[in-house]
């Protein structure tokens, strides 16, 4: 007869986070489904198990970043008072005299 002890419940927790290892290692990362599923089904043969840890373990590459080849404007210097305007601006903003583009 089969009796219920909380040491059964052990039994089962132990090995199981034990195999699930690389999959709560990568649960932060980018892949950390595809990284689940591939511990969930390879994780029983030792290849795979060390295969997802590497994996999970390993950095996520950094997203390049594309930057535009837009010309910056420069401020405008006034001819009267020698105060720098908004690049476009068609009168000064201290003294309000004409510039001229």
């Amino acid at each position: 007869m089969w009796i219920f002890s909380p040491f059964h419940g052990v039994v089962i927790l132990i090995p199981a986070l034990l195999y699930f290892i690389p999959a709560i290692v990568g649960r932060k990362k980018r892949n950390a489904r595809q990284i689940f599923w591939l511990n969930f089904f390879l994780g029983w043969t030792v290849v795979g198990w060390v295969g997802t840890l590497i994996w999970a373990l390993m950095q996520d590459p950094v997203p390049a970043q594309v930057i535009g080849n837009n010309p910056v404007q420069e401020w405008v210097r006034c001819p009267s008072c020698g105060k720098y305007s908004p690049p476009g601006a068609k009168f000064c903003s201290s003294c309000g005299a004409p510039i001229k583009s």
